[in-house]
């Protein structure tokens, strides 16, 4: 993954290990970490939440603001569509 001008990327690799069909999907990372995608319908779209293990590097809201850009960006590429 990296950002549209080039300032920031990293390589992303992971095994899903879990896919209920329109409701959630689950995926290891290599470092052992989980994540837990879920969809749930509502009133005017979709709510998707994210699960996820934090790493150790990081504080965990820097990873959680970065969680959210990238739904925020999604969000505006499905609207988009």
């Amino acid at each position: 993954m990296e950002a549209k001008d080039g300032s920031f990327g990293f390589e992303f690799e992971a095994v899903y290990i879990a896919i209920t069909e329109a409701e959630s999907f689950t995926y290891v990372m290599p470092d052992g970490r989980n994540v837990m995608v879920k969809f749930t319908p509502q009133e005017n779209g979709t709510l998707i939440e994210v699960d996820f293990d934090a790493e150790t590097q990081n504080p965990v809201e820097l990873q959680r603001q970065g969680w959210q850009a990238i739904l925020n960006n999604y969000k505006a590429h499905t609207e988009a569509i």
